[in-house]
């Protein structure tokens, strides 16, 4: 069985943990170990969880079978547009519809709440593009951000939800 929740600040071991056991296997042929570790850091640190959701952020978790498998994050960027910040799944439950089943629940989530569009970025060396270009999100903008000692790589996709 598959649910998706809202997560609470209760839920930030969870994502976290989650986070650890994600980003290794996917960025690690796309960025070096360092920037892992460092943004891991930055990003999932029970204080910069706590900061996202409390400064509007919403969270939610993915369960499958009764274990949490992946997470998604979203948040208001201006009346008609709701960014993307996170979606993420374990390697073993990609490819099986599950992450299709995750951002519909985004898009669903985000248009109720009066967004018209839905962006995110990802990275150029992530797969990925492809899954997000398969549910209907086009390369907007090709970005390199400065971020502390590192450079983003990404692109700047969106999908119009009207």
């Amino acid at each position: 069985m598959i649910e998706i929740r809202k997560a609470t600040l209760n839920d930030i071991p969870t994502i976290t943990k989650l986070a650890e056991e994600i980003w290794w296997p996917t960025y690690a042929k796309v960025i070096s170990d360092e920037q892992i570790s460092f943004m891991l850091g930055e990003m999932y640190s029970a204080e910069a969880l706590t900061n996202q959701m409390e400064n509007g952020y919403d969270f939610l978790i993915l369960t499958v079978d009764e274990m949490e498998n992946g997470y998604a994050s979203f948040s208001k960027q201006d009346e008609t547009t709701y960014k993307l910040q996170k979606l993420y799944l374990h390697p073993d439950q990609q490819g099986k519809g599950v992450g299709k089943m995750l951002i519909d629940f985004v898009e669903q989530e985000v248009k109720n709440l009066g967004a018209k569009q839905l962006i995110l970025n990802v990275n150029r060396g992530n797969n990925a593009q492809v899954f997000y270009s398969k549910v209907g999100y086009h390369v907007l903008e090709e970005i390199d951000i400065p971020y502390h000692q590192y450079v983003l790589n990404d692109y700047i996709m969106g999908k119009s939800l009207m």
